[in-house]
């Protein structure tokens, strides 16, 4: 691997590394060291259900304690829940330990800093030398005593009454029936918690983890059941979470899906209304349907475009001043209330929009004309340059001359995972999907893995 961080942190700690305490108690030791402010480290570490989770979380909590530091454990919670209580607590890091919606065989690290947001790439250039290169071992044993790991008391419910009172003052879900899929992962007690005290109806799916069903056909990518579920309740609102409860997708009353981009356009119109919208911007990605594109220029909403990852879309808000931010994939930040993507805090804002203009989330939805999509992953031998390739760069630039201005086509790999993706937006959905095809076709036969 030519790099230990990833888009969305430390990947792979679990699927890939075979020696996975060592390299965990390397990334706390890094994390002790690194990232304490002229005094003794204390570092909080959160996790999702995955059955690794919990040898994870030790041989970090070794590492740090072993540098001096002190670790506190918060048990399972979302992934936004540490980094609000890293922020506000006072910690000089937090550590997350998920690998987001992917199976449970994976797992992750995701590190932020004492203000809550995640590392900058300088600071995770450190931290990936200091564990990839190895250590000097007298440098690293403290002449104080070695820390302690002890649990931070109270956590849950600090968390709970974070996402209850960043709403509209007074705010009351009663009346509202909803279906919520916790994707059997961090957020399985938390968001039946927040949803339920603000008086709202509950369905609750998935919210039975065992260690190895986190995102088993369920959560933000596998819509199905929640879908059938809104249906057969006459809800008004269904709101599915990944496995560390950073995302959100939303199903409407009549069963459709409302993702990351829909989202965007709906809030940041009422933001714009409310006088809110900081900048008058909003940022996404180029995985981004054109389609948000076009309602923000309707809207007289400026848009700024990065590259894949909430990384990427939280430096261009702080860089452009912008409060609102996200991915299709249901990634969103709102950085007015907190200062990383939220599954839970994002469905209260969703729903927020809905109590404001009376109108039901298919209404709103319809703000955004969306270009037929077609997104496809090939698993990958290696991740060389895709446009040295010439029969990969010649296909890809056949495609685009095809559709002429009328779509557009993004090849990227994962950050997270061995896959190439495959995005084409078209005209229609068969003129699209034959334009992909004919792309995957070429990249599988020339670097798929065999």
């Amino acid at each position: 691997m030519n790099s230990l961080f990833g888009t969305d942190g430390i990947r792979g700690v679990a699927n890939t590394y075979p020696i996975i305490p060592e390299l965990a108690v390397n990334v706390g030791r890094a994390i002790s060291r690194l990232l304490k402010h002229n005094h003794r480290a204390t570092v909080l570490i959160g996790k999702d259900t995955r059955i690794s989770g919990d040898m994870i979380e030790s041989a970090l909590s070794a590492g740090i304690c072993s540098a001096g530091g002190d670790a506190r454990t918060c048990g399972v919670l979302p992934t936004p829940a540490v980094a609000y209580l890293t922020r506000t607590k006072g910690f000089d890091a937090g550590i997350m330990v998920s690998a987001s919606h992917n199976p449970y065989y994976d797992n992750g690290i995701k590190i932020f800093d004492k203000d809550g947001f995640k590392l900058s790439t300088e600071t995770e250039k450190q931290i990936e030398e200091a564990v990839l290169k190895g250590w000097d071992m007298q440098a690293i044993v403290p002449k104080d005593p070695i820390g302690k790991v002890s649990p931070e008391i109270g956590a849950e419910e600090q968390y709970i009454d974070f996402i209850i009172n960043s709403g509209s003052n007074a705010i009351d879900l009663k009346g509202l029936k909803m279906v919520l899929d916790c994707s059997n992962g961090a957020a399985y007690k938390v968001a039946p918690a927040v949803f339920s005290r603000l008086g709202a109806s509950l369905v609750t799916l998935f919210a039975e983890p065992d260690g190895i069903n986190i995102n088993d056909g369920c959560g933000s990518e596998h819509l199905s059941s929640l879908k059938q579920k809104v249906l057969d309740a006459g809800a008004d609102i269904g709101l599915a979470f990944d496995g560390d409860a950073d995302r959100l997708i939303a199903i409407d009353e009549k069963g459709q899906a409302v993702a990351g981009d829909k989202i965007l356009a709906i809030c940041a119109k009422q933001m714009k209304i409310d006088g809110n919208l900081k900048n008058n911007r909003v940022v996404s990605t180029v995985m981004s349907n054109v389609g948000l594109k076009n309602v923000l220029a309707t809207l007289d909403i400026n848009h700024s475009i990065t590259d894949v990852g909430d990384r990427c879309v939280l430096d261009e808000m702080r860089k452009s001043g912008a409060v609102v931010g996200g991915e299709d994939s249901g990634h969103m930040i709102f950085l007015d209330r907190h200062t990383s993507g939220d599954g839970l805090l994002t469905g209260l804002r969703l729903i927020e929009v809905m109590n404001k203009t009376g109108k039901k989330l298919s209404e709103l939805a319809g703000i955004m004309t969306v270009y037929p999509q077609v997104l496809k992953n090939i698993k990958i031998q290696e991740k060389t340059d895709i446009f040295a390739i010439p029969e990969i760069a010649d296909i890809i630039s056949g495609v685009e001359k095809q559709l002429d201005g009328q779509g557009r086509v993004l090849v990227r790999y994962s950050g997270t995972q061995p896959l190439c993706r495959v995005m084409v937006e078209g005209p229609d959905r068969k003129t699209t999907e034959n334009c992909c095809d004919r792309i995957v076709e070429v990249i599988d036969r020339m670097i798929g893995a065999k």
